[in-house]
C-alpha cells in the first residue's frame, strides 16, 4: 500500500529545506521504507513524500524520532482518501486561542482557580463533567451580558482557522464544531467562520445572571465521539472520510474515531495517543495534510 509523509514548516518562520526532507527520507529508508516520489505543496513550507513497504505507525515513529529537535511537523498516513469530506473540531484552544470559561472566570475574579481546574481536566486528570460543573458553579451571579464582553474582547480565531474551514467547505466538506464549552460562543464562532453545525453546553441563566449551573445533558468526551458517529451516519460517510482536531483529553475518543485525528498543540496525554500531531504550525497544516497546495487555499 502507498503511504504519504507530509512535512510542514511554520508559515513565515522556519523554512522547510532539502535537509529536512533528506533527514525524513533517511529515517524511512533506515526502517525499510521505499521512497518513490515527492511533491511540493508550498515551496519551502510543505512537501509530500510518498513511500511503500513500511507500515504507517512504524514510519511515523521513525520520522518523529529523527525530526524531534527540528521545528517541523510531520504527518504520516495512507495516500488514499486524504481529502476529507467531514471536518469536526473542538473549539477552545483549537479553533480559538482561549478557553472561554477561564476568560469568563476572570470577570468573576476566580480565573486562577478555574484555569487550574481547566488545565487538569484537559490533561485528563479530572472527570470532565464534574470539572465543568465545579467551574460553572464558581460563576454564579455573574451578569449574562459579561459573555458578550468576553466574546468581543477575548475570543480570537486561531491562525489558519478561517482558511481551513473555507477551503474544506469550498471543496464540498461538511464542517462541525463540537465543544465542551458553551453555546453562546460556539454559535457565534460557527457563524463567523462558516461551520455548518455547532454542538456544546448551555449555561443556565435567570434574571439576567448566571445561576452557576449547566443545563443537562452535559456534552463530554463521549458526546464528542457520538457527534462524530451521528454526523457520519446522517451524511452517509465512513469514518475514514473524517478529519478531527482537538487539544484536550476530552477530545481523544473523537480523535481516535476519526479517519485522521490530529492533536493540535495538545496536552501530553493527547499527543501520546493521537495518530497525528501538529506542534509547530497553524491550522492550515491540516489542509497540507490532505494534499491541498497553498494556491488552493481559500482566504
Amino acid at each position: 500500500m502507498k503511504h504519504v509523509l507530509t512535512l510542514i514548516a511554520p508559515r513565515d518562520k522556519e523554512k522547510l529545506t532539502e535537509e529536512h526532507i533528506t533527514a525524513a527520507t533517511g529515517a524511512l529508508a533506515d526502517k525499510g521504507g521505499h521512497v518513490f516520489d515527492k511533491r511540493w505543496l508550498s515551496m519551502g513550507e510543505a512537501c509530500d513524500i510518498f513511500f511503500t513497504t513500511l507500515p504507517v505507525d512504524e514510519a511515523d515513529k521513525a520520522v518523529q524520532e529523527r525530526l524531534k529537535d527540528l521545528p517541523v511537523d510531520a504527518i504520516v498516513q495512507t495516500s488514499e482518501n486524504r481529502q476529507k469530506r467531514l471536518f469536526i473540531s473542538d473549539m477552545d484552544s483549537t479553533i480559538i486561542t482561549v478557553e472561554c470559561i477561564d476568560e469568563i472566570a476572570d470577570f468573576a475574579g476566580v480565573k486562577p482557580k478555574v484555569a487550574d481546574i481547566t488545565e487538569r481536566a484537559m490533561r485528563g486528570e479530572l472527570d470532565f463533567a464534574q470539572a465543568l460543573t465545579e467551574r460553572v458553579g464558581l460563576l454564579a451571579g455573574l451578569e449574562e451580558k459579561t459573555l458578550e464582553t468576553v466574546y468581543v474582547e477575548r475570543v480570537r480565531f486561531m491562525p489558519g482557522a478561517r482558511e481551513l474551514v473555507a477551503t474544506m467547505r469550498n471543496n464540498g466538506a461538511y464542517t462541525v464544531l463540537v465543544s465542551g464549552g458553551f453555546e453562546f460562543f460556539t454559535s457565534r464562532v460557527r457563524t463567523e467562520l462558516g461551520f455548518h453545525e455547532d454542538h456544546s453546553n448551555k449555561l443556565e441563566v435567570a434574571n439576567g445572571k448566571l445561576t452557576g449551573k449547566v443545563i443537562p445533558p452535559i456534552l463530554d468526551r463521549n458526546s464528542k465521539l457520538q457527534s462524530l458517529l451521528h454526523v457520519t451516519s446522517a451524511r452517509e460517510l465512513g469514518l475514514s472520510d473524517s478529519l478531527a482536531a482537538g487539544d484536550g483529553a476530552n477530545d481523544l475518543p473523537m480523535l481516535l474515531g476519526a479517519g485522521l485525528g490530529v492533536a493540535y498543540h495538545a496536552k501530553p496525554v493527547v499527543q501520546q495517543s493521537a495518530r497525528a500531531r501538529i506542534n509547530h504550525c497553524d491550522l492550515s497544516a491540516l489542509l497540507f495534510a490532505q494534499g491541498y497546495t497553498r494556491d488552493e487555499f481559500v482566504v
